[in-house]
């Protein structure tokens, strides 16, 4: 058996239907879209802070992540069923070019809310830059095939998350940069790297596609989106509001009733539904949809509170936190590629799911542990234990999850597996930002009720030379209010940059405040991944096939036609031999197949 082609695993007398050197221009294609969804998460994560304190929001960036990941959840299952109608080609272009406009609006943004806004419309781009290669992925290569081609995308991946970070702090650092405000150039980057990315895509994802007549569930669209916006939005506003606000309540019963409404509208679908639930009767699916709701969670636990730590805490600039969350990268392809090469060369994986989730709950047992005063490369240790896991769980569930459905499903199914780990990753960061938010007035208060270190910010406050030194103006100002009554819990609600290069002993509060709330987040997620780690355990792993959904969808169909020649050809032969009983009955009439194309 030849390892040159996939084509190489399919069985004599089934041609392929897409030649070695075509699968490589279409992942050419989808390595350009992936490179400008992937870059921009790695780009803004690390610039946020600079972002917020600019436009005077630190408390309301969860909104401006809250937003873009609802919209690219949302519409990640709409994508999905639309390729199936329609091609996956033509989708592609278009959540590329939405990308592109929301991004060109966000680098217009005068506000933390309008920066939301248009956020969001970068998420609905994003929806379909997500599942899309996937899904085509998983129409040209069969599951075990398609480990010999992650390392493309393992290298798309890994570039942009080293590169993200360190020009996202480029920029954030720049006061200005070709007249224009240094962090706006986070957005309008994605605009020469997505016309790159949109030509490629032009020129080479050329995929055979047979439209489908089949309903669009537009109803299923819009129920999905009445019960994930309320839900989330109470996630993120419930600290604010009150848990049992009329606000709150309400979010609630109209969440519950979005449920209800797209339970029972995709009953009715069936087949043409947005998520179809016959695939929940696969147990298969069914955790593993499961597991990514729990690891989407975890995952952004990790990559939105860590670079946070980094920045506020150790005082690491945000090119420097981008360089310092490195480990995370490498244990992430380390794991990534070595599981690969596992699962292309066995074709099993059931031990992948439970060593990953172990790794990442043992990162976050590991944080549980940080403080104030922790070195940064007892930080580091912690990131390379959760991109050990990570990079074990991402590629395996989806894996999982299109092996367990029929070829026609195949669409659907990546579509939905994205968009319930989207779901966990949106849930993550609305609740990790509120409790990180509800528990810093307590944390801060409780740091400077501390004898050791309220003394010695006394003392540093009495110190001339702390006093004559610029840097410390800021800080000095917030302690002044705070000492005339003021919060010091809400001090970091907005504009965190007094703490930059203001005298440690002053900052000492606030920064193990922040940490102290920060390991609350940690242990939240450490419960998470831990119920994740015992599911893990009924994951059932079925032998991965050796066929794609492109190749069984073409063979079954050639099946088909041969049948109806048969058929054809004796309807004539009856008809020629005069016989009273023809093949061609009214039950059931055969049809020419040239004629049905």
């Amino acid at each position: 058996m030849s390892s040159s082609s996939p084509a190489s695993t399919e069985p004599s007398g089934s041609a392929p239907v897409l030649s070695h050197r075509q699968i490589l221009f279409i992942i050419f294609g989808l390595m350009a879209g992936m490179f400008l969804s992937a870059l921009d998460q790695t780009i803004v994560g690390t610039s946020m802070r600079t972002i917020a304190d600019d436009l005077d929001g630190m408390a309301l960036q969860a909104w401006v992540t809250t937003a873009y990941l609802i919209t690219s959840t949302v519409s990640t299952p709409i994508y999905g069923k639309l390729s199936d109608i329609f091609g996956r080609r033509p989708l592609f272009i278009i959540a590329i070019s939405i990308f592109l406009i929301g991004s060109l609006l966000a680098g217009m943004s005068g506000s933390m809310y309008e920066l939301a806004i248009f956020r969001a419309i970068q998420g609905l781009g994003a929806g379909g830059l997500m599942a899309l290669p996937l899904t085509i992925m998983g129409d040209m290569l069969a599951p075990r095939e398609r480990a010999k081609y992650q390392g493309y995308f393992l290298a798309v991946f890994g570039v942009s998350s080293v590169i993200g970070p360190l020009i996202g702090g480029l920029f954030a650092g720049a006061p200005e940069l070709l007249f224009i405000t240094g962090w706006r150039w986070v957005f309008l980057i994605n605009l020469p790297i997505g016309v790159i990315a949109l030509a490629i895509v032009l020129r080479f994802l050329h995929i055979p596609h047979t439209r489908h007549s089949v309903r669009i569930d537009w109803w299923g669209a819009a129920t999905v989106v009445l019960a994930v916006v309320p839900l989330l939005l109470v996630a993120e506003q419930g600290r604010i509001w009150g848990w049992a606000s009329a606000g709150s309540i309400a979010c609630y019963a109209i969440g519950v009733a979005g449920i209800i409404g797209f339970i029972l509208v995709e009953r009715a679908m069936r087949d043409d539904a947005l998520i179809p639930l016959k695939l929940f009767k696969n147990s298969t699916f069914r955790v593993a949809t499961i597991l990514g709701v729990l690891v989407g969670f975890g995952m952004f636990g990790a990559m939105m509170t860590v670079p946070l730590f980094l920045q506020l805490v150790e005082g690491a600039t945000p090119t420097e936190s981008g360089l310092l969350m490195l480990p995370m990268i490498l244990g992430l392809m380390i794991s990534s590629i070595a599981s690969g090469q596992i699962i292309a060369r066995t074709g099993k994986y059931k031990a992948f799911p439970i060593v990953g989730t172990f790794l990442l709950l043992s990162g976050f047992f590991y944080f549980s542990f940080a403080t104030a005063d922790k070195p940064v490369w007892w930080m580091m240790g912690g990131m390379l234990l959760v991109g050990l896991g990570l990079g074990q769980l991402m590629q395996t569930l989806t894996i999982a999850s299109q092996n367990a459905v029929e070829a026609r499903d195949i669409g659907v199914a990546t579509s939905s597996s994205t968009f319930f780990r989207q779901i966990g990753g949106t849930l993550g960061t609305a609740v990790i930002f509120s409790v990180l938010y509800t528990r810093l007035p307590d944390t801060i208060g409780a740091a400077f009720k501390d004898p050791t270190l309220l003394a010695n910010a006394q003392a540093a406050a009495q110190d001339p030379a702390v006093l004559s030194d610029p840097a410390n103006t800021g800080i000095l100002d917030v302690l002044s209010k705070v000492q005339s009554g003021g919060s010091a819990g809400s001090a970091l609600d907005g504009d965190t940059s007094f703490l930059v290069g203001a005298n440690h002993d002053l900052a000492a509060p606030f920064l193990t405040g922040f940490a102290d709330a920060t390991v609350t987040v940690f242990w939240v997620s450490f419960a998470v991944v831990a119920v994740a780690f015992v599911l893990s355990w009924f994951l059932k792993a079925p032998p991965l096939r050796a066929k794609s959904a492109l190749q069984e969808r073409t063979d079954a169909q050639a099946a088909e036609d041969a049948e109806d020649e048969l058929s054809l050809a004796a309807q004539r032969a009856a008809e020629l031999a005069g016989s009273q009983l023809s093949p061609d009955t009214a039950s059931n009439r055969v049809v020419d197949p040239s004629a049905r194309r």
